[in-house]
């Protein structure tokens, strides 16, 4: 069965965020004074074959924590759909 995985992988919140803190900043400027906090990270999209979705997940977890994130500063979500 073809499984699509869709992934956000963002930096953990208790770290800073000089990207998303400088984006914030440049909202301001530009009169966007509602916006308070911006955080930004990366979406991942991957098409696996996997038996079931139990496998689907099992394989997707595993890619996330070996290669696609770093568990030091960055913490990861993913939802996983049948193609």
């Amino acid at each position: 069965m073809k499984f699509i995985a869709e992934i956000d992988v963002m930096p953990l919140k208790a770290l800073l965020d000089p990207q998303g803190k400088a984006v914030n900043m440049s909202m301001n400027n530009l009169g966007y004074k509602q916006v308070h906090q911006v955080r930004i990270g990366k979406h991942i999209t991957l098409e696996l074959e996997a038996d079931n979705d139990a496998a689907a997940k099992v394989a997707t977890d595993e890619l996330c924590k070996k290669m696609l994130t770093n568990p030091i500063i960055e913490d990861y979500n993913y939802h996983i759909r049948l193609e």
